[in-house]
């Protein structure tokens, strides 16, 4: 996978911040203990000289050479326990003065045996997110805002009881996004207007993406435009733009499309539709969809290749209820 450059420097940007306050408030510790136990200070200078006298004897040839490393290693292990008491009678721990690291696995660096860190990956994800999910507006998008009242609690006319259904996919939700990546299949939305489809699988892609890994979060509109942009551009600009976002949507760790259905579709947005969808597929990459169509109606519109994807490898979550933006007004 290829990493988006503006993503992987902003991510580059945040760890790097995270070194300088690590190694500002080691700093500050420093200055703070060297002034009240001003022993410390002088012990730390005498661990610094016996370093350099432990490389020179390292590469000496003198004579008592051996008796001296011993004696040098007799009086450093002396000076470590005595600094370890004067921080712990201080009221400190003994690793008070230790290098201070957010990631133990690069200790802040960014790399390991030359890749990327998981520290960094995850502050990549994260950018790439922001980037990505369009639809990620105000924080607002979590589970415990999704408020079940909302739903009637009566049996509807199919016998069908909103609150209770909505119950079950709210907790089926939660196990998604608590599981992901290790889940058993996609999900797909299915209702009417109105019924918290949009806003549960921003719940999904918030909780995901808190997680450290990759969403595209984007109307469906949206995303066929920019398959269509790549097609079709002559600006370079717009191109690049659209090729790199096309190649994102691809390879993210979770494609959520919302209001499938209600894109103007033609031959060459439905060509881009069926490559999304089964690109990710055929890549073992986890999608969500969102749609207020039907069983019926998704297999009129799509036609049965599409369809067979949509409905053999998604989840089918039903949303049911009265239109709750209504409700609201």
């Amino acid at each position: 996978m290829g990493y988006d450059g503006k993503a992987l420097k902003k991510a580059r940007e945040r760890l790097e911040s995270i070194r300088a306050a690590n190694e500002a408030e080691h700093e500050r510790r420093i200055a703070e203990v060297y002034a009240r136990v001003p022993r410390v200070a002088e012990i730390d200078a005498r661990l610094r000289r016996q370093m350099a006298e432990l490389a020179r004897l390292a590469f000496s040839r003198e004579a008592d050479r051996d008796a001296q490393l011993a004696a040098l290693r007799h009086d450093n292990l002396e000076l470590q326990a005595e600094r370890a008491e004067l921080l712990v009678g201080s009221g400190r721990s003994m690793d008070y003065l230790d290098e201070i690291v957010s990631c133990p696995i690069c200790r802040d660096s960014g790399t390991v045996d030359g890749k990327m860190c998981s520290c960094l990956k995850k502050f990549y994800n994260a950018a790439l997110t922001e980037e990505l999910s369009g639809l990620l507006r105000d924080g607002s998008e979590r589970f415990e805002n999704f408020d079940l009242r909302l739903y009637p609690d009566m049996p509807d006319a199919k016998g069908n009881v909103p609150r209770a259904v909505m119950t079950e996919v709210l907790a089926l939700s939660k196990e998604y996004a608590a599981a992901f990546p290790q889940v058993s299949s996609d999900l797909l939305l299915q209702g009417g207007p109105g019924l918290g489809k949009t806003f549960l699988s921003a719940c999904i892609a918030r909780a995901v993406a808190e997680r450290g890994y990759s969403v595209c979060y984007d109307s469906i509109s949206a995303a066929l435009e920019a398959f269509e942009t790549r097609r079709f551009a002559r600006d370079g600009e717009s191109g690049g733009d659209a090729e790199r976002r096309v190649r994102e949507m691809l390879e993210c760790d979770l494609m959520i499309l919302d209001d499938l259905g209600t894109e103007f579709l033609t031959p060459v947005s439905a060509s881009a539709l069926y490559t999304l969808v089964n690109t990710r597929l055929a890549n073992g990459r986890r999608s969500i969809i969102s749609t207020n169509l039907s069983d019926e109606e998704l297999s009129g519109r799509y036609g049965p290749q599409l369809y067979s994807r949509l409905k053999g490898a998604y989840r089918s979550l039903p949303f049911i209820g009265q239109d709750i933006r209504l409700m609201k007004k």
